[in-house]
């Protein structure tokens, strides 16, 4: 089906230029009423983004007592600011929750962030051995 400014006019009785005048407006109307359409795949900057020391402290298991990895957001997304594999997210509320890899430890982190800090949990396997504790972080 093939909608024009003609078949229009033609079904409705409205003189063509009344119904370009109407297709117009309805495409004004469409536009403002679906403003996130036209940008719908641009990355927004968050509230958060930047790079991140993030501090671990061990409180339970055999594990080295505190490390340090740093972490870059980017709007919602969390990843590696290098020292090993990090994948994540992050909402507008500054909810983190975050997956690390370095060799074959691994670990898993949430907390929020706030301002330029933030605090959470952890818990993974390092070295071998279960751990777990808390972490504290700032951005740079």
């Amino acid at each position: 089906m093939t909608i024009s400014a003609r078949s229009i006019a033609h079904s409705t009785n409205f003189s063509t230029s009344r119904a370009l005048r109407w297709i117009s407006a309805a495409a004004v109307v469409a536009a403002i009423a679906i403003p996130g359409v036209a940008n719908a795949g641009a990355v927004r900057p968050g509230a958060y983004d930047g790079t991140w020391n993030v501090q671990f402290a061990t409180q339970s298991g055999n594990c080295s007592s505190t490390n340090s990895v740093p972490f870059a957001v980017a709007g919602t997304k969390v990843s590696s600011a290098g020292g090993g594999k990090v994948t994540g997210g992050i909402n507008r509320a500054g909810v983190v929750s975050v997956n690390i890899q370095v060799g074959a430890s691994h670990a898993s982190g949430n907390g929020r962030l706030v301002g330029n800090s933030g605090s959470g949990r952890w818990s993974g396997i390092i070295t071998g051995d279960k751990c777990s504790g808390s972490w504290q972080a700032t951005r740079t």
